[in-house]
């Protein structure tokens, strides 16, 4: 048989060969792929069969196609068993193959798959090339292929490496498997690229490649009797005799000449016991009959080579396959893997460029980014502090219930603004749990439960706070209602009233699009501690399908809220009366809590991707604007009840500008209205009333004291000049504030009255002449007396029982700088009446 790769000639001599030379039973070569399957196609119709030993086209593995095809040599696709086994070893189960886009190549890339698809291993990319593989080394790459299976010859590796290299592809990382039948340093003979030798041999550093084993390792004497260490010492000598190169099929020639003879010998022995068995008979065999035992002799056979075990399978030969792996410049043989048996033998020498093989992928660790718990401890120890505070303000309220401060800034709706703070405060701890903490149908149910709370206990706190406000601007700014009494019940109501329009959103919102548990993952992130993984952090969210309509909805309602108070507030800004209104103190708060809303909200928005940041900010928006808003309404009573705690009740004038002098004239007119609107107001009067009145019986003691020392009392004094008796008598003239109803007072009065005051301002003659001291304790020195001293206790003592200051007057002053005399407008002051 010709050697030349030339179909013609090859059929020609196989025809020549038939024709012309004895009568042949075997064929024995083939080497050229193209030649051999022609010729191997026809062999049925000859009735002859063929025994190649270099033919490794897996083409010829078709025995429907080529049936009477036996090789000594294994086929490329022997190879494949052995790396799904040496796949199997590492427990590589995803892998990528690059393959160049050659019939040859193809093929064994199609039998791969199945095995790899047998074996249950993902190919995670395929990629074929034809020139320039770097477009297909870096799709693999782009896949997170790290095994790779390479199928092309020695010129196109080099440039394989070379883009491997460029795109750093080489390493702990990665794991390339390629041909073994590849020529001794192949990368030198067959760089045409750019690459240096220098960096084609790093990115080969640690490459497996595969191959048929030539000669069996074993030292085992086989059918010839040698060893294959030997044979090969033999073989050696012969060609260093005879100067030619050595080949490395020339052990499966040497097994596949035994073959031959093997089966040539079996052959004889069959026909001869057939001949024995038909002694008695013309014995005759024809060619087709010869050859059908030719071919299953060749099926049975099983002997010990010099390429280790000789036997067919198929007409495939079960042989050995070396693995080689490429350490510091050189190929050195790792393991072989026995066909026959199925087992992988790898010895200790396999390296790794890192400290354990490669992964066959990036393997991602999903990773939480959860909150910190310091930081989570931190807001949580801030959040008990302020729900502590919250409970000392609940505890100072319901204590001081009864007393009139508290009692006029209605308890009742001081404890749901507590309540709601309080509601408030408890959100953080459940803003603050993740799937760290909880299981995903738990964090759901934290989705939907944070999220009541909080918009339950926002309203409570913030009703309760604007329907107090609005009792106060139902009082002083609408007139028809002076005589309706407005309890806290009603207050209560309305309270209700806002919360059930939470309610109703809130259970709208919970059945047609309920908060769901969902998760974010963002792009890979390295391995902070620099192992071989990659990090996917993920975030999990409360969210739903309309997300922003149902947000919306929830802040416009909170909006108009607050707008409302805002508006209350402002209306009510000028009512002075400090145990009713909080316009002051609630403006503030919903401008704080206005401002650090919307500043939380957005930056909670943007900050979405950061749980720490988005929690601390959420975190400190909540205790902030519970903490200022229970400060404002609760410390001013605080202080006011420990530094003067009649001072809020004792100012009763209600001051209102120039604009609603007009429009609220009838208002000012009488504080009834405030009695009657608000029964606990009207105790703390009843009191005063009552206090004020024993203070006037003491100091009518006293004047009475007062006055009968003055009768025993010599006088000493000249006497007062006439022209200040009109205006003593202008001084006693002065309204009485307890509505005559004191009694030692009017008997006063009415003593003085007894003489008349015509008489004083004209002398009796007859008295002018007698001694002083004969007239000092006369009625009129007497009457004298008394017309100066008591305006002047009058005027001391008014003071201390809320009448007139006593800088107002004085006993000389005129009758129009006296208080009876003087004008004040009624729309500034209003005089409390019926002490």
């Amino acid at each position: 048989m010709t050697l030349q790769c030339d179909n013609a000639k090859g059929l020609r001599a196989f025809f020549d060969a038939i024709c012309y030379g004895p009568k042949h039973l075997m064929i024995f070569g083939g080497v050229c792929p193209s030649v051999t399957s022609i010729i191997a196609e026809s062999l049925e119709g000859w009735n002859l069969v063929q025994l190649s030993f270099a033919a490794t086209t897996p083409v010829l593995a078709d025995k429907k196609k080529y049936p009477n095809f036996f090789r000594t040599v294994p086929s490329d696709n022997a190879v494949n068993p052995a790396v799904v086994k040496f796949l199997n070893h590492y427990n590589w189960t995803r892998v990528g193959t690059l393959t160049q886009d050659v019939q040859r190549f193809s093929e064994v890339r199609n039998d791969l798959t199945n095995e790899l698809e047998k074996a249950d291993i993902q190919i995670a990319d395929t990629e074929s090339f034809s020139n320039d593989p770097c477009v297909n080394v870096k799709k693999l790459k782009d896949n997170d292929v790290r095994i790779i299976i390479g199928q092309f010859d020695e010129n196109l590796a080099s440039q394989v490496f070379c883009c491997a290299y460029n795109l750093n592809m080489f390493g702990s990382k990665y794991q390339w498997i390629i041909p073994g039948w590849y020529q001794h340093k192949w990368w030198e003979q067959a760089n045409t690229t750019n690459c240096t030798v220098k960096k084609l041999l790093t990115a080969m550093e640690g490459y497996i490649s595969v191959d048929f084993e030539p000669l069996s390792s074993r030292p085992v004497k086989g059918i010839s009797g040698r060893t294959p260490q030997e044979y090969e010492m033999e073989y050696t000598r012969e060609l260093r005799q005879k100067g030619v190169e050595a080949s490395k099929f020339h052990g499966f020639a040497y097994d596949g000449i035994w073959v031959i003879a093997k089966t040539l010998t079996r052959v004889m022995e069959l026909l001869r016991i057939k001949q024995r068995q038909n002694i008695y008979h013309n014995f005759t065999v024809d060619d087709r009959e010869v050859g059908k035992m030719v071919l299953n002799v060749m099926n049975e056979t099983n002997f010990n080579g010099v390429t280790g075990q000789v036997m067919f399978r198929n007409g495939e030969r079960m042989g050995t396959i070396k693995f080689n792996q490429f350490q510091d410049g050189q190929e050195l043989k790792v393991g072989e893997y026995n066909a026959i048996a199925d087992v992988l033998d790898l010895n200790n020498t396999v390296k790794f460029q890192g400290v354990e093989p490669p992964k066959d992928r990036t393997f991602v660790r999903h990773q939480r980014r959860h909150i910190n718990v310091p930081l989570y401890s931190i807001l949580s120890t801030i959040t008990i502090l302020g729900m502590f505070m919250a409970g000392a303000f609940l505890f100072f309220n319901i204590k001081n219930r009864n007393h009139r401060l508290i009692k006029m800034s209605s308890p009742y709706m001081n404890n749901l603004i507590i309540l709601g703070g309080m509601l408030s405060y408890a959100s953080i701890f459940l803003f603050g749990l993740d799937g760290g903490f909880v299981s995903d149908k738990e964090f759901e149910t934290l989705c939907t439960v944070r999220t009541w709370i909080l918009i339950v206990g926002y309203t409570t706190a913030f009703g309760a706070m604007f329907a107090k406000t609005w009792r106060v601007h139902a009082i002083f700014k609408n007139v028809k209602m002076k005589k309706k009494i407005i309890k806290d019940q009603k207050l209560l109501i309305i309270v209700g009233g806002m919360l059930l329009i939470d309610l109703c959103i809130l259970i709208c919102w919970q059945i047609v699009d309920p908060l769901r548990r969902t998760v974010e993952e963002y792009s890979l992130e390295p391995d902070p501690q620099g192992r071989d993984i990659a990090i996917r952090p993920f975030l999990e969210h409360c969210e739903n399908t309309h997300m922003t309509i149902w947000l919306g909805i929830v802040y416009a309602y909170k909006g108009l809220l607050m707008l409302f108070g805002c508006f209350l507030a402002w209306e009510t800004r000028n009512v002075s009366i400090p145990a009713l209104n909080d316009s002051k103190y609630i403006g503030m708060s919903v401008y704080n809590v206005g401002i650090m809303c919307i500043i939380g909200a957005a930056v909670s928005f943007l900050t979405r991707d950061q749980p720490n940041v988005q929690f601390c900010i959420v975190a400190l928006v909540i205790i902030f604007c519970s903490t200022i808003t229970l400060c404002l309404v609760f410390v001013p009573k605080l202080i006011t009840m420990r530094t003067n705690p009649d001072a809020a009740t004792q100012n009763r004038r209600l001051k209102f500008t120039q604009n609603q002098k007009k429009e609220d004239s009838k208002t000012s007119t009488s504080v009834t209205s405030v009695n009657q609107a608000n029964t606990s107001r009207l105790d703390g009067l009843q009191t005063d009333n009552h206090r004020l009145r024993m203070r006037i019986t003491e100091l009518d003691k006293e004047l009475e004291e007062v006055t009968m020392q003055l009768q025993d009392t010599p006088e000493k004094t000249p006497y007062i000049k006439q022209n200040h008796y009109p205006d003593a008598n202008n001084i006693l003239s002065i309204r009485n504030f307890t509505d005559g109803k004191d009694g030692e007072k009017s008997i006063l009065k009415n003593h003085l009255e007894q003489k008349p005051q015509a008489q004083w301002g004209s002398m009796d003659p007859s008295r002018i002449s007698r001694g002083p001291l004969e007239d000092i304790n006369s009625p009129e020195h007497i009457q004298r007396r008394l017309s100066l001293q008591l305006p002047i206790l009058h005027h001391a003592y008014l003071p201390s029982i809320g009448g007139v200051d006593a800088s107002c007057t004085s006993p000389n002053g005129s009758p129009g700088s006296s208080p009876r005399h003087r004008h004040i407008p009624p729309s500034y002051r209003v005089m409390v009446s019926g002490l």
